[in-house]
């Protein structure tokens, strides 16, 4: 539903949408886009905290470029460590529509507000085609360095659904 109002409200580009299940399915959030405009992944990120689907009791929104799969919750702290700049890309949002159950909400009584954080944990688009490339190990080299130390490297395996689990 996040993803359809995303659309809806003219973000091009999603490439995946996750609702972490860490966040019980409202808390956490993560959207991956392929970014093509200036301020498009803030675009991305203020829609997603504030759409329908994806507002009430909301509290945390991600987003990421779209090599990274927003499902894996591994892949999106190392885009927010490596790519968000706390100072630039961590917007705060105050009083926003919340729930009773929100134990984090206010005021007391009423508990009708929350705040939120948007993160932008994409690389910067001014710098998109000068930022360091991801490091990666060629497959070969993974395998056999998985076969020598199986206890350090546990094999990951895919589900069929774009999530893995180790084994």
């Amino acid at each position: 539903m996040i993803w359809n109002q995303l659309e809806g409200a003219g973000v091009a580009g999603v490439k995946g949408v996750w609702a972490h299940e860490l966040g019980g399915a409202r808390l956490f959030t993560v959207i991956a886009i392929e970014q093509m405009h200036p301020g498009h992944a803030r675009q991305a990120g203020f829609i997603a905290a504030n759409c329908h689907a994806n507002a009430y009791c909301g509290r945390i929104t991600i987003v990421v470029d779209e090599d990274i799969d927003p499902s894996d919750l591994n892949r999106v702290l190392w885009a927010v460590v490596t790519r968000a700049d706390p100072a630039l890309d961590f917007e705060i949002l105050r009083r926003c529509w919340s729930t009773r159950l929100d134990f984090l909400a206010y005021p007391d009584g009423k508990r009708q507000f929350n705040n939120r954080v948007v993160i932008d944990a994409c690389r910067p688009f001014e710098r998109r085609d000068s930022f360091p490339a991801v490091a990666t190990t060629s497959p070969g080299l993974r395998d056999k360095i998985t076969q020598k130390w199986p206890d350090l490297f546990p094999v990951r395996v895919c589900n069929g659904k774009g999530r893995s689990r180790e084994t």
